[in-house]
């Protein structure tokens, strides 16, 4: 029996065409996002925080507080977790600056050393020289001098992020109420715009859980093979726990570069070592299993949108990567019914684990249905 083939009804695109048509828009909205990535970055920042700090603000207001007193609190918490981040990027760019000048000596000591072992390799002495003459600390220094004023740069971009978080502190409690006059409308929206809420929140939690985890362990590992500012760099890896997978990176640059000039590539190779393997159990294995319960992402997506966002946003991007896929999931995803199917594909094993008929009969459409029918 010869079945025929199925057919596009009238006034529908092919579902090859739909998808080409949505590549197309995603690669026009993330080039969009990415030329204004300097106004966008702090914004969803700003908002992430404000976000964050909510339920301070309405417990607050439970208990009998005038709203203006939330408001100042959460602001207040806001502008000290910003202050603390910049402090520490900054004071840990501008330590290593101070610091690397000191070790002169034992950075020609190991040029020396490349030097002479690649010529008992076989290399010219002359090419070796030229090979390894490429390298200066100086150079290096003018590197980190250079990220350091960048980072000094950004008043500006500061000044907007905490005007909006000005703004968005004072709006939180009226959008709020807001979203509950709008729920008996689109349900699914607004419930969509509060589980992304809800978890943002879950993992800024894990997030600062796990990080602190790693941090202490960094620590006591720099302590012990006597890398100088331990503290400074455990600080540094726990704001870098916030970059899925590859945050530990950034954090061991600056410990196993001091780990070479104090006690050579022995030293270095440990420090690197033992970051790698706290960092690897802990923030490669554990969290992202605890951190996709949490959130209902899977590992895969938590990586691609690492780096898709870091391509869109810069650094900001790699940083609120999981907050920014929980937004675009909320939105085009949770809040459209007719996109139900791809919450298990990304990784929401809640509608997995509901019962086959669960997510049809709690549908806000099929209630309406079902009342419709009634005599």
């Amino acid at each position: 029996m010869v079945t025929s083939p199925t057919r596009t009804p009238a006034g529908q695109l092919a579902r090859p065409v739909v998808i080409l048509l949505g590549l197309a828009s995603l690669a026009v909205a993330a080039a969009g996002a990415r030329a204004f990535q300097e106004t966008l970055g702090p914004a969803f920042l700003a908002l992430v925080l404000v976000v964050t700090v909510h339920p301070l603000q309405a417990g607050l207001r439970r208990r009998g507080a005038p709203g203006w007193v939330g408001m100042i609190v959460s602001m207040a918490i806001i502008y000290a977790i910003l202050a603390s981040l910049v402090v520490a990027l900054v004071a840990s760019a501008a330590r290593l600056v101070t610091l690397l000048p000191d070790y002169t000596a034992q950075f020609d000591k190991l040029l020396n050393q490349a030097t002479r072992w690649l010529e008992d390799l076989g290399v010219q002495p002359e090419q070796a020289g030229a090979a390894v003459g490429r390298l200066d600390l100086a150079k290096l220094s003018g590197v980190l001098r250079d990220i350091l004023s960048a980072l000094t740069s950004v008043v500006s971009s500061l000044v907007f992020l905490v005007t909006l978080v000005f703004f968005l502190a004072i709006d939180c409690d009226l959008f709020a109420r807001r979203l509950d006059a709008a729920a008996g409308e689109r349900p699914l929206l607004v419930g969509a715009l509060r589980e992304f809420a809800r978890n943002t929140r879950r993992y800024l939690a894990v997030s600062s859980l796990f990080g602190l985890i790693v941090a202490v362990l960094d620590v006591l590992a720099l302590q012990w093979l006597a890398i100088p500012l331990p503290l400074l760099w455990g600080l540094l890896s726990f704001i870098t726990n916030y970059i899925p997978n590859i945050g530990f990176v950034v954090g061991v640059i600056p410990p196993a570069l001091l780990g070479l000039l104090e006690g050579g590539v022995a030293r270095m190779f440990w420090v690197v070592a033992v970051y790698s393997s706290i960092n690897m159990i802990v923030q490669s294995f554990i969290q992202p299993k605890v951190v996709g319960n949490v959130v209902r992402l899977s590992a895969t997506l938590t990586f691609l949108s690492l780096v898709f966002w870091a391509f869109v946003l810069g650094p900001l991007g790699a940083l609120l990567a999981v907050p920014m896929t929980l937004l675009v999931k909320a939105v085009l995803v949770d809040a459209d019914p007719a996109a139900q199917w791809l919450r298990p594909l990304l990784g929401d094993t809640a509608t997995e684990e509901a019962p086959a008929g669960a997510a049809t009969a709690a549908h806000p459409g099929n209630q309406e249905k079902r009342v419709r029918r009634r005599p």
